[in-house]
């Protein structure tokens, strides 16, 4: 009986203390805190920083976060990898908050349809955002003439890009519209490429906040009511535990190839590094990073959609530098070379119906092809040295040698004219058009086979021994 009691006792304790425990959970402020998921990308959008964002959202609803916080800074990217974030951030059961920082920063094109797409939309001061045309860096067809249909002085589309724009536009209207932003000025960032301030963006209604930090964005949104797919929702992010996600070592590598800037950089170096192991056989490491820089390639552009035609512009022009080194052109195939190199590197990436990100002519295509012109001059003027340089090696460096006659030579009209010199440590047969005695200097005048044809240099001065 006094067991039973004792049971009976510990089963009242047990269920007295998940009680209180209950009833202090259910009191304000004693409640566990929730996670903040904070996800930052500052780089292009691309199919690795797209797989980044999205898992990060997926893992903030399997733990039932309190928000998902993206700290923004992009240039763009590719059209697939922002609809895929997008669908992702119009679908999640989390609220999905954008903060477009630091000072400097931008949401320009695919960075603005992501921007509009979350359920607050903040910026930090010095911040803009817009400028989502697809732009093609050879444009379309020429303008109209005036008078003619459609002849205003504009200049007219092509029909990828007209086609592309009026998809984008539809597709940005419908974020905009799902989020209760400025439709007209987000169809004018996609056909006008307009792009604002943060305070304009503020004052048009584009964005929601204008915050000098993260802080400062928790608090002004915290009890903020959200729509979360068809339900309504509350930021609960006063006292949530920040948590920062990181990407993995694969989407690191992944995000880093994904620069159209770092395909061509490796490019570049996989063909000199490749031609310089093909020249000097043996040196193993020029070659072996000429095949790192290919295979690295390869992945790259497995990632980024790319021009084949733009591809083989690069290529011939690395061809036609190589060859201006074995072909007398008088700089023809070498200026051919870097004007191919150059339209090449503004064509590979060109390709505005699927993709924003070109590579940066200023600050890489040209200051690599000024690199290679360099290193392609340094080369030519090596070898032209080389060639009209007097003979180091051989048995040609010979002539103009000066050596001593062992043996006197007589006249050719006195015997055969043969004899014996010594000459760079050597004894060679030689042969005189004149007598020369015994002891004389001699210069070489010609080889002809294992023989030496000589004359008297006397008043030279000594021979070397």
């Amino acid at each position: 009986m006094t067991k039973l009691r004792e049971r009976a006792r510990g089963t009242r304790d047990a269920r007295l203390l998940a009680l209180v425990a209950l009833l202090l959970m259910a009191l304000p402020g004693v409640a566990q805190a929730r996670d903040l998921f904070v996800v930052t990308i500052d780089g292009s959008i691309n199919p690795a920083s797209a797989d980044y964002l999205i898992g990060a959202i997926e893992d903030a609803e399997e733990a039932n976060a309190a928000a998902v916080l993206i700290e923004l800074d992009t240039p763009g990217g590719l059209v697939s990898s922002t609809q895929d974030i997008i669908q992702a951030m119009l679908n999640s059961s989390v609220p999905t908050i954008v903060f477009v920082t630091p000072r400097g920063a931008t949401a320009t094109s695919a960075g603005t349809f992501i921007t509009l797409a979350a359920n607050i939309a903040a910026m930090m001061p010095g911040t803009s955002i817009g400028a989502a045309h697809p732009v093609s860096l050879f444009g379309g067809a020429p303008p109209p003439a005036e008078g003619e249909e459609g002849g205003s002085g504009a200049p007219a589309k092509d029909v990828v890009t007209e086609k592309m724009e009026n998809y984008l536009a539809a597709y940005v209207e419908s974020i905009a519209s799902q989020r209760d932003r400025n439709v007209e000025w987000a169809q004018d960032a996609v056909r006008r490429s307009v792009a604002v301030t943060a305070e304009k963006a503020l004052e048009l209604k584009v964005i929601d906040l204008v915050v000098d930090s993260r802080e400062a964005l928790l608090a002004a949104v915290d009890g903020r009511e959200v729509q979360l797919g068809g339900d309504t929702g509350t930021i609960e992010v006063a006292s949530a535990n920040p948590v920062v996600v990181e990407k993995t070592l694969l989407q690191s590598i992944f995000n880093f190839l994904s620069d159209p800037n770092v395909a061509t950089i490796l490019l570049a170096i996989g063909a000199l590094g490749l031609y310089m192991e093909f020249q000097s056989p043996g040196l193993i490491v020029p070659g072996a990073i000429g095949v790192v820089a290919f295979i690295l390639l390869g992945f790259a552009l497995q990632i980024l959609p790319f021009s084949w035609i733009g591809m083989l512009f690069m290529l011939l022009g690395i061809g036609l530098l190589i060859a201006e080194l074995f072909v007398a052109s008088f700089g023809l195939l070498f200026a051919a070379g870097i004007a191919c190199f150059l339209i090449g590197g503004t064509m590979i990436f060109d390709r505005p119906e699927v993709s924003d990100l070109t590579v940066d002519f200023w600050q890489v295509l040209f200051p690599m092809t000024v690199a290679m012109s360099i290193f392609g001059a340094v080369i030519a003027y090596t070898l032209g040295r080389t060639l009209f340089s007097q003979q180091t090696a051989g048995v040609d460096e010979m002539i103009g040698l000066v050596g001593r006659c062992e043996s006197a030579i007589p006249g050719p009209r006195e015997g055969a004219g043969k004899g014996k010199v010594f000459v760079r440590g050597e004894y060679w047969n030689c042969t005189a058009e004149e007598p020369i005695a015994a002891g004389d200097s001699v210069e070489i005048l010609a080889i002809e086979g294992l023989t030496l044809r000589v004359r008297s240099v006397a008043d030279r001065g000594s021979p070397p021994s």
